[in-house]
């Protein structure tokens, strides 16, 4: 799941931290020493077994248990944890916890607790600086912009707005009594990823001209066409 979250957003430069306890001051620590250093292991192995590029530290451990901790480096190229996974022999054997195998007989569970985004602020935070506020299609608060160039051509950017509205396509109309240039700057300055023009050949052919940020213009298609061509870009990453 937290290799899933970092390939939606694009974080690509990060590192697995295997976190395991202080060797020299155990005693802050709860549990035995071989469900230690099976944890431990294990947590190795599976980072291993995914192929993370992983490095140890010791002392970082929670009291019950290691952890892997994904350490990512924000714009200014500082690391900061952004997910983590704990495997926890030691609280179960603490609170006595119970299930029922398929043999009928009771066992006694393995712990993980997991947070695939960490802090969400910090989350947040290191995502807009990663992006510089270029976010994937699928997460821009404003997907696109409808820009008429004049005011002539205000109620066919409307219908072209509403259209998109109702495919739930996020976005605003510019119909502000500015020049065109004026509106592209300002999308661009927003970073919006789609622009729409619209003037006088898009209404007579029923179409919109393209224009993507940091881009400049593409090609002018008719409405379907973009929402259909809009889909195929917005879909999340699997």
């Amino acid at each position: 799941l937290v290799l899933h979250v970092f390939k939606s957003l694009g974080f690509e430069n990060y590192t697995a931290q295997v976190s395991l306890r202080d060797q020299a001051n155990k005693a802050k620590y709860i549990g035995q020493d071989h469900l230690w250093d099976q944890a431990e292991r294990q947590i190795q192995e599976a980072a291993d077994e995914r192929g993370l590029q992983t490095v140890a530290v010791q002392g970082e451990a929670a009291f019950y248990g290691p952890k892997l901790d994904f350490m990512v480096k924000d714009a200014l190229g500082r690391s900061w944890q952004l997910g983590t996974i704990q495997v926890d022999y030691n609280l179960p054997e603490r609170f006595e916890l119970e299930y029922v195998g398929s043999d009928n007989q009771k066992h006694r569970p393995v712990m993980l607790h997991r947070a695939p985004f960490g802090s969400l602020e910090r989350f947040i935070a290191v995502l807009i600086e990663h992006c510089a506020g270029n976010f994937p299609l699928w997460l821009a608060p404003d997907q696109i912009a409808v820009l008429p160039i004049s005011e002539r051509f205000n109620d066919y950017a409307k219908l072209v707005y509403d259209t998109l509205k109702g495919q739930d396509i996020r976005g605003l109309l510019d119909d502000r009594d500015e020049k065109i240039g004026r509106k592209i700057r300002d999308a661009e300055t927003k970073k919006i990823p789609y622009m729409l023009i619209v003037g006088e050949k898009e209404v007579a052919e029923q179409k919109v001209a393209i224009r993507m940020h940091g881009q400049g213009a593409q090609d002018s298609v008719l409405l379907s066409e973009f929402v259909d061509r809009f889909r195929l870009e917005c879909a999340a990453p699997n």
